[in-house]
């Protein structure tokens, strides 16, 4: 699974603020050469920013996406592959392991793009992308088969990223759609939070609907109003710190709570019905039933790089490979662009610095997905929260990293912030990401609509990917109708037709035959 934007005026705020209450403006100046050198290193200084606000921002992205420690082996745990094994082939689910996995991807590839990327994204196990190869890649092979098939998808990211492919299709993108995709962004994470809080469901009768049955109800939803609320208020205050504070206040109340009224989990029956419906949505916020251990690695190169292609047949594989390459190309695209404008690295030309470096991460990051066990890594959305409690550099990053690795083996902790106290902070990033608007001409038609698919077709399909992708079609067909072909980056032509496949997968693989 797994933030925002802003405009000049609150840059310039948001740089003050990261420089008050002491804080010395050039953190390299005030603590000797050592800290000079990292100042310079990561450009804290030039970005407006501080040492205590660049850990500030790290903890806040850590504390937003740690779920993927817990939800992650959930996904790929629970589900046999075709041969009726589960990923580790245990009796039981390998749960321990894949958690022990999750969290050193997410250290090791975290590190690795704040140190190489300079950039304030953290990495780990994509949502979505483990979904779509616990349940459709694995139900075609062995587990080692499909971790195989991930590993080649990272091979082919990381061959685009250096004959330069990748990055010449980000600099193609209009300047109207990079704003969209920054838009959609930030309403697909407010969804998000929204959802994982509990305060949005599915309805009776209809799509989503409010609560549970249409009615806001249990004290999990009093947790999240009140964060919600919390936060709001700081950050309108521009209150440094104020999404943090939101969170650790959030889950002090949800402690105090479940200690007092025992709430327990939400739960589900060998029907499928939803047990306690008014539980925590995923973690409980109490240390009870979890304990330490030492870290399961024992998942670690359990791939087959050429399995799945004896097992499914080959045009099978290269189908699977070319859905997971696709989505987790322009998942990332969208997803840097959008991290990128709210954390105002863009230029003037709407480029990202060192952006080879940051796509590069992100795909040795989906092989390293694959040598672990752990699902293809990308790019995580949820940066947007600690980039809107005021990062701007990769030493976030390195902090975040730092954070992952005691996750490792103090598991417990991943497993105690509820996702009640955490989700506040992605509908106020949300709200942040939305003032890219401002830069999108809706009176014009032929770029309104290209950039209102996008917006609207990543919250309503949960899918950043679909959202660009039919964005990219639009922005093509209309210029070509109306004349302005010439307007079009030979690029877009090539990638919207890729898209077209993509969207029509499934009938060209029954019209082939395939799978």
């Amino acid at each position: 699974m797994s933030r925002p934007s802003v405009n000049k005026g609150d840059s310039q705020r948001t740089g003050a603020a990261a420089t008050a209450g002491g804080t010395s403006p050039d953190p390299g100046k005030s603590a000797g050469r050592s800290a000079s050198g990292l100042d310079r290193f990561f450009s804290i200084s030039a970005r407006g920013s501080s040492l205590a606000t660049e850990f500030r921002g790290g903890l806040v992205t850590f504390v937003t996406m740690v779920y993927i420690v817990v939800l992650n082996p959930l996904i790929l745990g629970t589900v046999p592959d075709a041969d009726g094994h589960l990923l580790g082939f245990g009796s039981a689910p390998a749960i321990s392991a894949i958690a022990a996995m999750t969290a050193l991807l997410a250290a090791v590839m975290t590190l690795a793009m704040g140190i190489a990327g300079r950039a304030p994204f953290a990495v780990a196990t994509g949502l979505g992308l483990n979904a779509f190869v616990a349940f459709q890649v694995a139900s075609e092979m062995s587990w080692p088969a499909a971790m195989g098939l991930v590993v080649i998808e990272g091979l082919v990211i990381v061959f685009l990223v250096l004959t330069g492919f990748r990055v010449a299709v980000f600099r193609a993108i209009p300047s109207t759609l990079k704003s969209a995709i920054a838009v959609g962004i930030g309403m697909f994470i407010a969804l998000i939070g929204l959802v994982d809080a509990g305060f949005v469901r599915r309805g009776d009768g209809t799509v989503v609907d409010i609560g549970i049955h249409g009615h806001l109800n249990g004290w999990p939803t009093v947790v999240f109003v009140v964060g919600l609320l919390l936060t709001s208020i700081l950050v309108a205050r521009k209150v440094k710190g104020g999404i943090l504070i939101g969170i650790v206040v959030s889950t002090v109340l949800a402690v105090i709570l479940e200690a007092a009224l025992k709430i327990g989990p939400q739960g589900t029956d060998a029907d499928g019905n939803v047990t306690n419906p008014t539980g925590w949505a995923l973690n409980v916020p109490s240390f009870q039933g979890k304990t330490f251990g030492a870290p399961d690695f024992s998942l670690f190169g359990q791939f087959s790089l050429g399995a799945g292609f004896s097992i499914a047949g080959v045009l099978t594989c290269v189908v699977l490979i070319f859905s997971l390459v696709l989505s987790d190309f322009f998942d990332v695209m969208g997803t840097t662009i959008g991290l990128a404008a709210e954390a105002k690295l863009l230029d003037d030309k709407g480029e990202v610095p060192r952006i080879k470096e940051i796509l590069l991460v992100d795909g040795v990051a989906a092989v390293a997905g694959g040598v672990t066990s752990a699902s293809s890594a990308t790019t995580y959305v949820e940066s947007a929260a600690g980039i809107g409690d005021g990062a701007r550099t990769g030493l976030a990053s390195v902090f975040t990293s730092a954070l992952f690795v005691l996750t490792i083996f103090l598991s417990p902790l991943a497993q105690f912030v509820p996702s009640e106290a955490a989700t506040p902070a992605l509908v106020v990033v949300g709200v942040l990401m939305m003032s890219q608007i401002k830069n999108i001409d809706f009176g014009k038609f032929a770029d309104a609509l290209p950039a209102f698919l996008t917006i609207v077709l990543m919250p309503f399909t949960y899918s950043i990917t679909n959202g660009v992708g039919a964005g990219f079609i639009a922005w093509v067909v209309l210029r070509a109708a109306t004349g302005r072909a010439r307007e079009v980056h030979p690029l877009l032509w090539v990638i919207s037709a890729l898209f077209a496949v993509y969207f029509a997968i499934e009938p060209l693989k029954n019209l082939f035959g395939i799978g």
